[in-house]
């Protein structure tokens, strides 16, 4: 238990990666990590997509970029994306999916990777330019974008350290 609360007080999003590529046992690990993350009912409603191909990873950054009116890399390097959609056929999709990049974000720091939550995959997803890569990975119509957990090896200044925790960040009845 002491490990865990180690690794959820160190974990910071990573901004700068390495340009190697994710190993298939940590990948794996975090993963496995995802599909392991609390559902309404048990009910395993989110899926996630990997992405290691550079030309798909650029077409995803380059978009998420158009939607974030930015020029610059949202996926900051990156070499591994992971997508996780919502079923909104679910009451408590969105719920699970954030469980699901919760447990992704946690796992790849306790495995020794660097990761980022980023936004914009519902706005990216609702776009015709990605109807190909949706129907390339046989994604029902029910499944949302909710969140892409970007995977990587941090590079030097990758991280920062945490801010002070705020002042009234719990009230106890």
């Amino acid at each position: 238990m002491r490990e865990t609360l180690i690794d959820l007080k160190e974990r910071r999003s990573c901004r700068r990666y390495e340009p190697r590529q994710v190993a298939e046992e940590e990948l794996a690990a975090v993963l496995e990590a995802g599909t392991y993350a609390p559902t309404g009912h048990g009910t395993q409603s989110p899926v996630m997509v990997v992405v290691q191909d550079p030309t798909t990873l650029a077409r995803l950054s380059r978009l998420n970029g158009e939607i974030m009116e930015t020029k610059r890399d949202p996926f900051y390097g990156a070499p591994t994306a992971v997508i996780v959609f919502a079923d909104t056929a679910y009451k408590t999709a969105i719920q699970d999916a954030c469980m699901v990049m919760g447990n992704l974000v946690n796992a790849a720091h306790a495995v020794g990777l660097g990761s980022c939550w980023i936004n914009r995959a519902k706005e990216m997803f609702e776009r015709p330019e990605l109807r190909d890569l949706r129907a390339k990975w046989n994604l029902a119509p029910t499944l949302e974008g909710l969140g892409i957990c970007i995977l990587g090896y941090a590079a030097e200044g990758g991280t920062i350290p945490p801010k002070p925790r705020k002042e009234g960040y719990i009230i106890r009845d």
